[in-house]
């Protein structure tokens, strides 16, 4: 397939905000896309392999500039000076690729097939020469591209697509392409997406137009998925209507999510962000080889770091930094250990088990787990239909510094990806979200040279986008010995900046924090019509995805209990 009908196929969806305008568009492309080409799938959600895979592109804004320079003849500081001016490295290329300089005798027809093969061969480069051997790989793609091709091209090297394009955007055109807009079909199609993770092999079945055949894609131990997510609830009462009675009560524990897969004996370790983390934690592996029974199993769990001499559990942030490192491995087991804390089994000795309900998988994990405390154990957990036991348990699980309780129907299957009402989180009173840095501002004074004003984003579930929801600046420290500071998390954000105005800078949405704040008030001055009463920072969260974190409908309803509460007091 040329590449130019895919980048006029992504000009047409910038074109419109409109999710069913964008929908149509799409089920237009999928009729006609052979499934010779159905790995372009991948690239209109910015990616060159299905989600799960670890191969990301990983090219910075300033190795993307050198290589528009190297295509066009012009020299860095113009494109950098354009790109302060119009605030987009994709039309800068565009428009520079219009009067390049550069002879283009050795030029080619872009395809989506050259474009995928140049860019997954960046990840594998490594040592010495790589830097030079990316910018050859890069340049021959520029020196081939159309205007349009560059502006595409640049975008999706630098992960900024800016199509307004979701997984389940994609799911419902295919639903609408392959199946006539059928509601069963487009069900159907999730739950096929959620077990593959591999927007491709989906539609390689839906082009056919056999719905029955999307039954034969099932869990792969190996090939990480998508966790389940909980919605949030104020009360044990709540929860209880809810779910009805009996249900299991479980610790919400203050750790990091770990969906750990078996097979033989291999073990391989996930985050809830799809990364595959086996090497940062080899005891874990030790631990699950030793007391976990089954030849092959995927489980879900939820690490938790302690204190080796008082025994006392860690929040969060204690623990987070192993996650990233990847040296000085033997040395974090000892000062930062980790207890595995299992919760679900969605997989059990070639048997997927995400259609059973969650009574069946809780007692197979009951059986399988042999508990060795401060190792691995199932997820401490009563089942109950009395409020006064449950908030009792609740009480239990804060004396033990976790962060509260979850509340699960014994009949609920598991949905990877989704959050569901069928498995809820209580906290106490303390109001808290996971944020996404999507800007920010540099500091004077003290804080010249770093960026100490951060612009937060929720994620609006329907459109995918992310909307501002306020600035924070408070929380994070001077000194770095003190905690997380000024001058590490601009470190950590300088790379992810894509435009430059003055003082301040738009960033690629990627960092999460989690962030606690006073109130939520209506604002004008966001594009999520709310803003944070005193954000403030409360750790970095590397486990989590731009995708996981707070929905503006999450906003939405802490806003209007919020009001409710003011009115009765």
């Amino acid at each position: 397939m040329l590449y130019k009908k895919l980048a006029e196929l992504y000009e047409e969806l910038d074109s419109t905000s409109k999710r069913l305008e964008k929908t149509e568009i799409l089920s237009k492309f999928f009729r006609y896309l052979p499934e010779s080409d159905r790995e372009t799938l991948y690239l209109l959600l910015g990616n060159i392999y299905p989600e799960y895979s670890k191969k990301k592109i990983g090219i910075s804004n300033q190795l993307t500039i050198k290589a528009i320079s190297k295509a066009t003849g012009i020299n860095d500081k113009e494109i950098v000076k354009e790109w302060k001016s119009i605030g987009d490295l994709g039309k800068v290329g565009e428009l520079l690729t219009k009067h390049k300089k550069q002879s283009t005798l050795a030029s080619h027809v872009l395809t989506t097939q050259k474009v995928l093969e140049n860019l997954r061969k960046l990840p594998e480069l490594e040592g010495k020469g790589t830097v030079d051997k990316k910018l050859s790989l890069i340049v021959e793609l520029f020196t081939s591209a159309s205007p349009i091709e560059a502006k595409y091209l640049i975008r999706t090297l630098i992960g900024d697509l800016r199509i307004g394009i979701q997984e389940s955007t994609i799911k419902e055109a295919m639903a609408s392409a392959f199946f006539d807009k059928d509601k069963e079909a487009a069900k159907e199609l999730e739950y096929a997406i959620d077990k593959a993770n591999d927007l491709a092999e989906v539609f390689d079945i839906a082009k056919k137009g056999k719905l029955k055949d999307l039954d034969k894609i099932s869990l792969e131990v190996g090939k990480p998925i998508k966790v389940m997510l909980a919605q949030k609830v104020k009360t044990i009462e709540e929860g209880f209507n809810a779910l009805g009675k009996p249900c299991a009560i479980e610790y919400k524990y203050d750790g990091f999510r770990l969906l750990i897969h078996k097979k033989g004996n291999e073990v391989i370790l996930f985050t809830r962000r799809l990364e595959n983390v086996t090497k940062q934690f080899p005891e874990v592996v030790d631990y699950v080889k030793k007391y976990v029974e089954g030849n092959s199993f995927i489980l879900d769990s939820e690490a938790v770091g302690f204190d080796e001499k008082t025994k006392i559990y860690k929040p969060f942030q204690s623990i987070s930094q192993r996650i990233r490192r990847k040296y000085d491995i033997e040395k974090l087991q000892k000062e930062l250990p980790v207890e595995v804390n299992v919760f679900d089994i969605i997989y059990y000795n070639s048997k997927s088990l995400i259609d059973e309900p969650f009574e069946k998988r809780n007692a197979l994990i009951k059986k399988i787990v042999h508990n060795q405390k401060y190792k691995i154990i199932s997820a401490k957990q009563i089942i109950t239909d009395s409020k006064e036991k449950a908030e009792d348990f609740y009480k239990r699980a804060l004396k033990d510094n976790q962060e509260g309780i979850m509340m699960k129907s014994l009949k609920a299957l598991y949905k990877p990806g989704r959050r569901v009402g069928y498995m809820l989180k209580m906290k106490p009173e303390e109001r808290d979200l996971d944020l996404v840095i999507v800007g920010a501002e540099y500091g004077t004074g003290k804080r010249s040279g770093w960026l100490s004003s951060f612009i937060l984003a929720c994620r609006d579930s329907k459109t995918g986008k992310f909307l501002e929801i306020g600035k924070m600046g408070t929380g994070i420290k001077e000194k770095e010995e003190e905690g997380m500071s000024f001058h590490e998390l601009t470190e950590k954000v300088k790379p992810l900046i894509i435009e430059e105005k003055g003082k301040t800078v738009k960033i690629k949405p990627r960092i999460v924090l989690s962030i606690t704040y006073q109130e939520i008030q209506k604002s004008p001055n966001y594009s999520s019509g709310f803003a944070l009463r005193f954000p403030r920072f409360t750790s970095l969260r590397p486990d989590r995805s731009p995708n996981d974190i707070s929905t503006l409908e999450e906003i939405k309803k802490d806003f209007s209990s919020q009001k409710r509460n003011y009115k009765y007091g």
